[in-house]
């Protein structure tokens, strides 16, 4: 495992007893990413790929009971699935399976669905993964899936850009990226769609500690290697206060819903 996916491990595994405190974006988008699935629709084997703490899977069994026979929670991080299996102890078509979502340890045509909730954007290699799912699913099956696109915290990203010139936001793949991914793993009829939401703070320090209670404070590539001073980070925030009047702090969320079919 590279020392970027041990991060990524350590950070969402550090996070699994607080992520639900403040999950309310991704819940939302969970929501909206099984509203997607016609009623119709009948699935043998579906996989959740980076699972987190069970959400998606319990809302999947709220709202659409019957649809699917059997489970598969995947995920990076052993806390997060663990938090998962205690929410869902008394559920036995749940199989519990912590890997990477880009090497799925899963047999060849072996799915129905693969759905993921604001999971992917953590994937170096979009490319990999993208190829190992149409792999697993079988011939017609669907994945389904949210990310984020590349307006999301844009505001964040202009602060710091006056400060320095490290990374200190990740960088997000647009609609037009994810296509050709897709269509170049195999997959047909994808469908994307967009929405930005735009999430108000009373300061970029509740902004910081909301994203770090997420675990999501990974840098993929081009971050500072060591601790960032307190002089740009005061520099950051004055910078990012410019932006708005009313006191409060804006963080842009750009929402990108895709559908394919294996």
């Amino acid at each position: 495992m590279t020392q970027l996916k041990k991060r990524i491990k350590q950070s969402f595994g550090g996070a699994s007893q607080s992520y639900d405190s403040v999950a309310q974006l991704q819940r939302n988008v969970g929501k909206s990413l099984l509203n997607k699935l016609d009623d119709s629709e009948q699935f043998g084997i579906a996989v959740d790929l980076g699972c987190g703490t069970g959400f998606l899977i319990n809302e999947f069994l709220a709202q659409k009971k019957g649809m699917a026979t059997q489970f598969i929670a995947l995920d990076i991080a052993m806390p997060m699935l663990q938090a998962a299996r205690k929410k869902q102890m008394e559920l036995r078509q749940i199989t519990y399976l912590c890997a990477d979502l880009e090497y799925l340890p899963l047999l060849p045509q072996s799915a129905d669905l693969v759905i993921s909730n604001l999971a992917l954007q953590w994937s170096s290699n979009l490319d990999v993964a993208f190829a190992g799912i149409k792999r697993v699913l079988k011939p017609g099956g669907r994945l389904l899936f949210s990310t984020f696109g590349t307006s999301t915290l844009f505001e964040l990203k202009e602060a710091w850009r006056k400060v320095d010139d490290y990374a200190h936001v990740n960088t997000f793949t647009n609609e037009s990226q994810l296509s050709d991914f897709l269509r170049h793993a195999g997959f047909s009829k994808v469908e994307l769609e967009t929405e930005v939401v735009v999430s108000c703070y009373e300061s970029v320090w509740d902004l910081m500690g909301e994203l770090k209670t997420l675990g999501a404070r990974t840098v993929i590539s081009g971050c500072n290697k060591h601790l960032t001073s307190k002089s740009a980070m005061e520099r950051m925030i004055c910078a990012y206060y410019q932006r708005e009047g009313n006191g409060l702090v804006p963080a842009t969320f750009e929402v990108i819903t895709v559908s394919a079919i294996a």
